[in-house]
């Protein structure tokens, strides 16, 4: 059974840094496909960022690009997300989620059957 543990969230500062982990069981990253949502209160689920094959693709949303990484410790198989220039639109609860297969759109919660149980973060101005 796969299972995904996020950690990491906390509350910070605007401007501040934050790094999430995702710590993945049953399931491979160097061989399949995990990402990176949020949702904030009265908001849809959203995509954050996006890794494949142990990183070898990669994607972000617009939101985040040049703020977040994306990046993955095989060995631990492990997912982080390195957050940075943290701004309060980022305060949401924030879900790993994995899967064997790939649609084309990893932005979609709908593309994921695994899912974590989230962290909250909360960027306050």
């Amino acid at each position: 059974q796969v299972q995904l543990v996020e950690s990491g969230g906390g509350s910070v500062q605007a401007g501040g840094s934050l790094r999430l982990s995702c710590a993945a069981s049953a399931f491979t990253h160097s061989t399949n496909y995990m990402a990176w949502f949020r949702q904030a209160p009265g908001k849809e689920r959203e995509g954050v960022a996006y890794s494949a094959a142990g990183g070898s693709s990669i994607a972000y949303a617009d939101s985040v690009k040049g703020r977040f990484i994306i990046s993955q410790e095989n060995a631990k198989n492990t997912l982080y997300l390195q957050m940075n220039s943290l701004k309060p639109e980022d305060t949401a609860t924030y879900y790993c989620a994995a899967d064997f297969r790939y649609n084309g759109h990893w932005y979609n919660p709908k593309s994921w059957n695994y899912w974590g149980q989230g962290t909250q973060v909360t960027v306050s101005s």
